[in-house]
Parts: C-alpha cells; sequence; structure tokens
C-alpha cells in the first residue's frame, strides 16, 4: 500500500512563467496556492502562469481548452483582457423554427460557458487580502465581506474579485425600497430587490392576522420587513444560507425592526403555524450556475414544489399562503399554468384569489432582447392559498 498522502483538493499548482521553454519543469520548481473562490466555483484541473505579454486571442485559446490563467502582470490589463475575452464569445441569436424553450435553454447554455470561459483568469491573494499585482485596488474590505480573511497566498477568479468590489458599492449605497420608506442594504452573494412591483402586491392586499407570519426565503428580508411595518406583531424569516440571513439580520437592525422579526436559517418551514406564510420563490426552473442564480432559478421547481406541499402543515385554521411568482416561465414554455395549479391541488390547497401587475423593469421593455415577446407580457401576481376545505 502506498505511503504517499493524497494531495490537498484545494491547493492549486503550476509551473513558473517560461518554465516549459527553459526545460526548468521539475517538481521542486512547482508553485502552488491556496484555491478560494467567493462563488464557490471548482478549482481547475490544469493553471498556466501569463503576464502582460499575452494576447486576448491566445487568452480565449487556452481558456477555450480548459487552461485557467494565472496573472502575474498589471492588474488594469488583466481588467481589458476579461473584456477582450468577453467580445469574442459568441453573440447569442434565436434560429428559425426553434421553440422559445429550446432557445432560452441554448440561451442558458451559452451563459454557462461563458461564466466558465471568464472564470478562467486568475489573480493572486496574498495576507490583507490584497491583490500582488501592479495597481491593483484596496479590496481588503469587499473581499473580507464576501469570502473572509485570507490567511496563506492564494488564487482566486478575477470575476470573483470584481464581484466583491461590485457587491460592496451595493451594500455601502443601498437601495431604496418605497414600501419600507427606507434603504436596505444587500450584501454579496444574496439578491438585491430591484424589481419593486412585486413588493407592491405583498403591500396591497389585506392581511388575513397581525399576530405571526413565516416569510420563507426572505433573502435581504424585504418582505419580512414589509409585513413587520404593516402591523404583523411577530415574524419568523427563514433561509437556507448563512449569508442570507447575515443579511436579513443586519437590515432588520438598521430597519429597527430586530425585536418584531426573527431570522432563523432553515431549509423552507419553521415549526409550528402561523395565520400567513409568504414566499417569493425563484421564478424560473433551470440550473443554477452561480449564487446570484439562486434568486432567479428553482432547479426542477424544487423550492416552488416544497412550498406547495408543505404549506398547508404549517397553516392555522383559515390562514393563508401567499405565493408571489412571475408568469415568465409559463411565456418561455419552462412551466404551463395547469403545472402550478396542479401543484396547488396536489398541496391540499386552493385558490382564494390572485393579485396581478405587469412587468415593469427594463428588459420587459426592451425590443432588441431576445426574448421580449415572452418578457413584455410578464405578468407577476400574488396568489392568496387557503386550505382546502
Amino acid at each position: 500500500m502506498s505511503t504517499e498522502s493524497a494531495p490537498q483538493p484545494n491547493i492549486l499548482r503550476w509551473m513558473p512563467r517560461g518554465s516549459e521553454q527553459s526545460g526548468t519543469e521539475r517538481p521542486d520548481a512547482e508553485q502552488s496556492a491556496l484555491w478560494i473562490s467567493a462563488s464557490g466555483a471548482a478549482m481547475p484541473k490544469k493553471v498556466v502562469a501569463v503576464d502582460d505579454s499575452l494576447t486576448a486571442d491566445d487568452a480565449y485559446r487556452l481558456a477555450a481548452q480548459g487552461t485557467a490563467l494565472l496573472w502575474q502582470g498589471d492588474y488594469h490589463n488583466a481588467r481589458q483582457l476579461l473584456s477582450a475575452m468577453a467580445r469574442r464569445l459568441p453573440v447569442f441569436s434565436r434560429l428559425d423554427g426553434e421553440s422559445v424553450a429550446q432557445s432560452f435553454y441554448r440561451y442558458r447554455q451559452g451563459r454557462t460557458q461563458r461564466a466558465k470561459m471568464l472564470g478562467r483568469v486568475l489573480v493572486p491573494l496574498a495576507p490583507g487580502p490584497v491583490v500582488p499585482l501592479r495597481r491593483a485596488p484596496d479590496l481588503k474590505e469587499a473581499w473580507l465581506l464576501a469570502a473572509g480573511p485570507v490567511d496563506e497566498p492564494s488564487v482566486a477568479p478575477l470575476q470573483d474579485v470584481l464581484g466583491a468590489v461590485g457587491a460592496l458599492e451595493w451594500r455601502r449605497n443601498g437601495l431604496f425600497i418605497q414600501e419600507l420608506d427606507a434603504v436596505i442594504y444587500p450584501h454579496y452573494g444574496t439578491f438585491a430587490p430591484v424589481r419593486s412591483e412585486y413588493l407592491g402586491l405583498l403591500d396591497s392586499v389585506e392581511l388575513p392576522s397581525t399576530e405571526l407570519a413565516f416569510d420563507i426565503g426572505t433573502g435581504t428580508g424585504v418582505l419580512a420587513a414589509i409585513l413587520a411595518k404593516r402591523g404583523v406583531k411577530h415574524v419568523v424569516a427563514t433561509d437556507s444560507e448563512a449569508a442570507a440571513i447575515a443579511c436579513a439580520q443586519q437590515n432588520l437592525e438598521n430597519l429597527g425592526l430586530a425585536d418584531t422579526v426573527e431570522a432563523v436559517q432553515i431549509n423552507m418551514f419553521p415549526e409550528g403555524k402561523a395565520p400567513l406564510v409568504v414566499c417569493n420563490p425563484p421564478w424560473l426552473p433551470g440550473t443554477v450556475n452561480t449564487m446570484l442564480d439562486n434568486a432567479v432559478y428553482d432547479p426542477k421547481s424544487r423550492m416552488l414544489k416544497a412550498f406547495l406541499s408543505g404549506l398547508a402543515k404549517h397553516l392555522e385554521p383559515g390562514g393563508e399562503g401567499w405565493l408571489i411568482i412571475s408568469d415568465l416561465a409559463e411565456h418561455l414554455g419552462l412551466r404551463s399554468r395547469e403545472e402550478l395549479t396542479d401543484w396547488i391541488a396536489a398541496g391540499g390547497l386552493e385558490v382564494k384569489g390572485t393579485v396581478e401587475t405587469p412587468a415593469r423593469h427594463p428588459r420587459s421593455m426592451d425590443k432588441t432582447d431576445p426574448f421580449f415577446d415572452a418578457r413584455s407580457k410578464e405578468i407577476t401576481s400574488l396568489w392568496r392559498l387557503g386550505v382546502k376545505g
């Protein structure tokens, strides 16, 4: 039996720049660092060290072959290289005779490939954390908030670094919510509620009770906060992600609602029953490729089905479950209205009523969008559900 220990799965290894030409490719020349990805990307299997001499065409060719590029040149040049690679990626267009569902599936495949390609440009990280490259920005606060401390030499996707910096701007500036007359602050990896029409729906329907409510999949905590502002005395807000719970807790504290809303990390429902249970699941069935995809795509409609199948057990007699969801999946051919109503019936539920609002986001009005026909017809609804009796 071999006594050699297996290599650590989170240690990235590569040869120094130019070693393959100089003939120095030997075990003692190999370099390594800890692999870190704030977005949860898998560690690449093959890495080469590159610098400012690498052309965009060569970078694109290597990335297309599955090779990750560890940048050792100027930071701003790395960003320019990333943009140049993005411009070389195929532009999506609809095909004649293709169904909307087939077209959207192919579009999603292209987005997945794009994310993989651009995710193969890597940068070093050093304790601090800092990016030890020329003209690199100060990313200490952004990275600590997104991914935590860096205690040893590490490597991360440049896309993660850019995402962390962008998320810090969201967190600093916040997002004004009309229904709260206040600002909330999304965290890295937590979806920002930029589409306000569904928030207005929650604010427009008469509450069945002001004693207790559950908010399932709370994210930033915005729906729980609206319920509390409307007079619900106690709200239990759940989410399966620790980052979302931390985000919700901070927002609730800022809003002065921490004593009213309890944020709990749990998958789906808390213990017990409530007269009102609210859920705004991801609106489209589909594969999750990035952290933010979790807010948009629900693989095989698992969360939607789990909510509808478990709701009756968590509703008090006469209580209501409020499902907030768009019908975009229907217009894209990804889910039919009959499937949704069948799942509602299978959960022992009946529809007490619906409140609807048309989409008002920019993409619903962008005629250059390849799915404009579907987006322009989108309706967001609040379904009032009760136990079938």
